[in-house]
């Protein structure tokens, strides 16, 4: 019979770890800070008013975060091209007959992608209002789109509460396929290397005792 053997692979280059973990870090600092925009906190001081300044600030790092999101976003497109065969951009549109068998997983991150997408040209759009930086200017036309401002700024926080979701079940799945398969699915994100299944050439039966 053909069994098959685990082979340690290295699938992950540093750059697409590099990629992960600032992705996940941003996406839970604008998480915090887009909670905080949404629903200000109110502190009563007697201090100098400078010192009472921390909105701005919450609001200072989110702008920021954001414009790290998306150039690590752009620079993880670049990578898609550059990249060893497990970064190429081909594994993220079902192009093979392999991909449609696990179209759930492919469907799962093109959805997250669209959400990014919608996140981002929201997010910008209600930048523009209050910024001349030129790619902020460049969403300015989707507050018209959806009718107000208001309307633009429900959106954008509606849509950041897909992220937590999702979030939650990729870490569960990421586990969940670790402990059943054995793959190495968690620590590869941290050394790089998976445990992939290789077929083993056929054994032959064992002589009898008759023989």
């Amino acid at each position: 019979m053909r069994g098959k053997a685990m082979e340690r692979v290295f699938v992950w280059q540093l750059p697409v770890r590099f990629f992960h973990w600032i992705n996940a870090l941003c996406i839970v600092a604008l998480g915090m800070t887009g909670f905080l925009i949404g629903r200000p906190l109110v502190f009563a001081s007697s201090g100098e008013p400078w010192a009472g300044y921390w909105f701005g600030t919450v609001r200072f790092i989110h702008f920021s975060v954001a414009y790290l999101l998306i150039f690590n976003f752009l620079f993880r497109i670049y990578w898609g091209f550059v990249g060893n065969k497990y970064a190429t951009w081909r594994n993220f549109i079902p192009l093979r007959a392999s991909q449609w068998k696990e179209i759930l997983r492919v469907l799962r991150y093109f959805l997250s992608f669209l959400v990014f997408l919608a996140q981002v040209a929201t997010g910008l759009a209600l930048y523009s209002a209050m910024s001349e930086f030129g790619m902020g200017r460049l969403f300015a036309w989707v507050i018209p789109l959806f009718g107000s401002d208001l309307a633009v700024r429900q959106w954008h926080h509606l849509l950041m509460w897909f992220f937590p979701a999702f979030i939650i079940t990729h870490v569960y799945l990421v586990f969940y396929h670790d402990y059943v398969e054995g793959r190495g699915g968690t620590s590869s994100m941290v050394g790089g290397f998976k445990f992939i299944e290789r077929p083993t050439e056929p054994r032959s039966p064992a002589p009898s005792a008759k023989e």
